[in-house]
């Protein structure tokens, strides 16, 4: 009987790989055609010359900022710049002056703007001329009158006005380029 079993045990086995085998065919085919036409259109704002900030939180300064921009649609530019405010200078150099006892150079120093120098004449005290006053200063003046702060200041707006006339042809200029 054991060998009964163990013949059976061998034999098994074998039925098993005697068995047929599952065999799967599969056919696929396949076609794929594909037309398309993309097109893509991007619509977007043009670039943009921006003005850069001039800071003027600080109320020591005696400064403006000025900027400005242009933009076509090829090029832009931009700039700016500060400009110095001479009347407040002054303002600030002759207190300055004053809060530490220099009297007469302060004086002097407002003196510079000829709306001060005439008024100080108006009222009867001269402006400092080399350290002299009153009536001394009057006559140095009269003797000196390319000195006066009103023959200067016009010499000096002569020159402004020619430079704003070259800085404005330019600018003009290349406005004309850019179109």
């Amino acid at each position: 009987m054991k060998n009964l079993v163990a013949a059976l045990f061998v034999m098994i086995p074998l039925f098993a790989y005697a068995a047929d085998p599952i065999v799967t065919q599969s056919t696929t085919e396949s076609s794929v055609t594909t037309n398309g036409k993309t097109e893509t259109t991007v619509k977007s704002p043009p670039a943009s010359a921006i003005s850069p900030s001039i800071n003027s939180s600080n109320s020591d300064l005696c400064t403006v900022g000025v900027s400005g921009a242009v933009q076509t649609q090829i090029l832009g530019i931009s700039g700016g710049q500060t400009v110095r405010d001479l009347n407040c200078e002054r303002l600030k150099n002759a207190k300055t002056l004053y809060d530490m006892g220099m009297k007469v150079a302060a004086v002097s120093v407002m003196c510079g703007d000829p709306r001060i120098f005439s008024a100080m004449e108006m009222a009867g005290t001269p402006c400092p001329f080399m350290g002299k006053i009153g009536e001394e200063a009057k006559e140095l003046w009269d003797k000196n009158p390319e000195l006066r702060p009103e023959n200067l200041e016009n010499e000096e707006r002569r020159n402004d006005t020619a430079k704003g006339f070259l800085g404005g042809l330019g600018a003009a200029g290349l406005l004309i380029l850019l179109l």
